[in-house]
């Protein structure tokens, strides 16, 4: 299986990644933000970072790169794509998924562990785990408060879109505590925490995030 990582301008967390892809077992391959080939992937990972530097609004520029033709069009004939951080973000920006993020409810940049609840399990990037799942994975972002209007927060509540939530104090203002959704298909999922970062004991708070990684394995569609 081949996945796909996409480098924007002002991409961090590609080269984390591709390496979380690559202890999964998956193929890693590079994709560049000015090039609109998927060069055949199965599935596509937007990485966190500062796409464009955040200018206008993250992920707002993002949106417009050539890749991101091809990726959208991917997700509607149900690639799975995942966007950790700024990958959510430009999500949102494209209209994958509803809502958006901004600014952090207490004006500060959070950098921490973070405890998250899975809440739905039916998603290519989720299956893994269990409903209930504890897990603990770092958090980091300036513009991680995730918002909608009241009538979408209720729809992605009843459908069971709400992917995964946070526990204990809301570490950035979100809506419902909501750390991440999915869309309708549960091919595209949108995850504020960096599960990327917690895949190996050695350099992670856990190894939490490995679920977001082996749970694609199974749910690909060939390009």
């Amino acid at each position: 299986m081949r996945i796909g990582v996409v480098t924007f301008p002002g991409s961090l967390d590609d080269v984390d990644a591709l390496r979380a892809v690559r202890w999964s077992g998956a193929e890693a391959v590079s994709l560049w933000h000015g090039d609109a080939d998927l060069r055949g992937v199965d599935a596509v990972v937007l990485p966190g970072g500062f796409s464009y530097g955040d200018y206008l609004r993250c992920g707002a520029i993002a949106r417009f790169a050539p890749v991101m033709t091809a990726v959208v069009a991917a997700a509607r004939d149900q690639m799975p794509v995942l966007g950790i951080c700024n990958g959510f973000q430009v999500l949102c920006e494209a209209h994958l998924l509803p809502g958006a993020l901004i600014r952090n409810s207490h004006r500060r940049f959070v950098c921490r562990d973070q405890r998250l609840r899975i809440e739905a399990t039916g998603t290519a990037w989720t299956s893994a785990y269990e409903v209930g799942d504890e897990i603990v994975i770092p958090l980091k972002n300036g513009e991680g408060a995730y918002v909608a209007d009241t009538g979408t927060l209720d729809r992605l509540e009843a459908d069971g879109r709400v992917v995964a939530r946070y526990l204990g104090a809301d570490p950035n203002g979100a809506a419902r505590a909501i750390a991440g959704i999915c869309n309708q298909r549960g091919n595209v999922v949108g995850l504020m925490p960096h599960p990327e970062h917690a895949v190996e004991e050695l350099c992670g708070p856990s190894t939490d995030g490995r679920g977001f990684f082996t749970s694609v394995l199974a749910a690909a569609v060939p390009a």
